[in-house]
């Protein structure tokens, strides 16, 4: 099998599958038909809502939590601003209440901006209330530290993840879970919307990133390269398209230089000895890189 064949497989190995896919779309129209049916008079199970974070980006491999905006009324976010005492938390209050009517309470909890719905299949729902600002931006509440309004832009993220991946031959999003599956593989400490802007800004100037599968094993070795190079002192990163700042959790180069030295290893025993090139991805990127 060549190596193109070998990384299309892993490719698809580390995709959810169709069956959680539908669970996560159900679950999905149910919360924006009970927030249109309890805010806009509406039975609508897709106005109003938005997938953000990781799977709302496309780069996702793992279901743990599944991050999603609901848009709601102006008038809605006039009545809790003008409250004296943290209206914010009060505001993730009555939104937990309205999902409640859909989904049990016992599931329900308010952590700070988010609804956090918890399943028994482990396939969660964060839900952040939000408002949409004039330039396309949502304010949501934060209910910490006596509560504030905080500006985010998915949209702007998910539009400059999409533009760049379709610039490069799909390749952007490909290795963005490909890097998941070795941050999970290796516990690396770094979330996984830095692991979206460091592969957006390392792609954006790779010299092979037109190319095909065949090439994704120097994918994989610049990449980590790229990395490990990083400087350890800098603390924050600029997110794709909104601008908003990223900040590390913890120091994730010397595990991307221990990825870059398996890669060469792996590269160099590609045509010779191609189970022990498997052997050293398998070591990088975990089970689900084929035999």
């Amino acid at each position: 099998m060549p190596v193109g064949e070998w990384f299309n497989s892993f490719c698809s190995n580390i995709l959810m599958s169709d069956s959680t896919l539908d669970t996560i779309s159900n679950r999905y129209h149910q919360i924006t038909k009970r927030i249109n049916i309890d805010y806009y008079q509406s039975y609508s199970d897709t106005a109003h809502s938005l997938y953000v974070g990781s799977f709302g980006r496309g780069t996702e491999i793992s279901t743990s939590d599944i991050d999603m905006l609901v848009q709601l009324p102006y008038n809605t976010y006039a009545k809790f601003k003008a409250y004296s005492n943290n209206g914010q938390s009060s505001l993730l209050q009555e939104v937990k209440n309205v999902i409640s009517k859909t989904y049990s309470t016992s599931a329900l909890k308010g952590d700070g901006q988010i609804i956090s719905i918890s399943f028994s299949d482990g396939i969660d729902f964060e839900v952040l209330p939000a408002f949409i600002n004039k330039d396309g931006s949502y304010t949501f509440a934060n209910s910490n530290s006596g509560g504030s309004w905080k500006v985010t832009d998915p949209k702007a993220e998910i539009n400059a993840m999409n533009a760049m991946n379709e610039s490069c031959n799909r390749n952007l999003k490909r290795l963005c879970r490909m890097a998941r599956a070795w941050r999970d593989k290796n516990n690396v400490p770094i979330s996984g919307i830095l692991i979206d802007i460091l592969a957006y800004n390392f792609i954006s100037s790779w010299q092979y990133r037109e190319k095909s599968y065949l090439y994704y094993d120097y994918m994989s070795r610049d990449f980590f390269k790229y990395l490990s190079e990083r400087d350890r002192s800098q603390t924050s990163w600029k997110a794709m398209g909104s601008g908003r700042f990223i900040s590390r959790s913890g120091s994730f180069e010397g595990k991307a230089l221990t990825a870059y030295n398996l890669a060469l290893e792996a590269i160099a025993k590609e045509k010779d000895y191609p189970h022990t090139a498997k052997t050293k991805w398998r070591e990088i990127y975990g089970s689900k890189f084929p035999v």
